[in-house]
């Protein structure tokens, strides 16, 4: 295939693993995994399901970090590599004018993206069930809190790193109160980050390891071959549900048409430490690191609901893949 050209950053200092000898698969897993413990905090249960981005001279996030209550909060953190990190031991205290949403008690799932001038972070609210939660931060210690996006019920809100037609972009996944037996991606605009219309249908679950539910994951990644979409899928075993992610390629302009999707998974749970845990058989994707000028990538994941874990691989590589083993209904 022709070489990709990815519209973004480069970034020289990217958390990188050099392909195993005699790997054949796309991605591979950092033979360091966990990245981040359970018990990285002094009070955390569990720090899964996390975004991170790069900031300054190294990397900034937020983590979803479950307490020994076992109740969700988000923390802000840092690193220098990408690897190690720091969290703030106290959860994010959000700024917000308005007390009717800024008085949410758990938040979880987020994602970051630098849009514009600041980074936006969206995150799975508890407000009357889960809707989408929106904030925004220049420096990861001050976050202000905006309208939420969408009614109860919703999930996985992600946002396009650049404005559609005009306007703010953002995906999503809309639910139930409970752990979703269902699930589409549907798209979604916005003047003004505040009210949320024009939404368009993305793709429903398809078979096998996504059969169930599926869901957007990181931030999607801007190239010549369209917006390429890492997401999970889920399939319902007799153990119960099983998260694996691939990828799908949507067109620039109208991100709701999809024109591949990657019909095999990219990585599917299968390390201990992706199949024992809180929730077994879990590989949850939050956030990619992307460096544009070599097509190297870091994805960012949960595993099994518990720790979190980096897996590697060419942005080239994964489209090839998604090209050659396509399947859109």
């Amino acid at each position: 295939m022709s070489k990709v050209n990815i519209i973004g950053p480069s970034m020289p200092n990217i958390p990188w693993e050099e392909r195993p000898e005699g790997h054949k698969d796309v991605l591979w897993r950092y033979s360091q995994n966990p990245v981040i413990p359970r018990d990285l905090l002094p009070n955390s249960n569990s720090i899964f399901n996390s975004a991170v981005v790069p900031y300054e001279d190294g990397f900034a996030g937020v983590f979803r970090c479950d307490d020994r209550n076992r109740y969700m909060r988000l923390h802000a953190g840092f690193s220098k590599d990408g690897l190690s990190w720091e969290i703030n031991p106290e959860p994010i205290t959000f700024e917000c004018d308005d007390p009717e949403i800024g008085n949410f008690i758990e938040g979880y799932d987020p994602r970051v993206c630098w849009i514009e001038d600041r980074f936006v972070v969206t995150w799975c609210n508890l407000y009357h069930g889960p809707t989408i939660g929106v904030a925004y931060t220049h420096d990861f210690k001050t976050f202000h809190q905006m309208e939420n996006a969408f009614l109860p019920y919703n999930r996985n809100g992600v946002m396009f790193p650049r404005k559609i037609n005009g306007n703010y972009a953002m995906l999503s996944r809309p639910s139930d109160t409970g752990h979703t037996p269902f699930g589409d991606i549907f798209y979604s605009e916005s003047p003004d980050m505040e009210f949320w219309g024009r939404h368009r249908h993305v793709m429903a679950p398809m078979g096998g390891w996504q059969s169930k539910k599926v869901g957007a994951g990181p931030i999607p990644i801007e190239t010549s071959e369209g917006w390429l979409m890492i997401y999970h899928g889920v399939l319902n075993s007799c153990n119960g549900f099983v998260y694996a992610f691939g990828a799908a390629l949507l067109d620039l302009e109208q991100p709701w048409k999809v024109l591949y999707r990657s019909e095999p998974y990219l990585l599917q749970p299968s390390t201990l430490y992706e199949c024992v845990g809180d929730v077994p058989n879990v590989a949850f994707p939050c956030a990619s690191l992307v460096d544009a000028e070599t097509g190297r990538i870091a994805i960012y994941y949960g595993a099994a609901d518990t720790v979190t874990a980096v897996a590697f691989g060419y942005v080239d590589e994964i489209i090839e893949f998604v090209k050659n083993n396509s399947r859109v209904e």
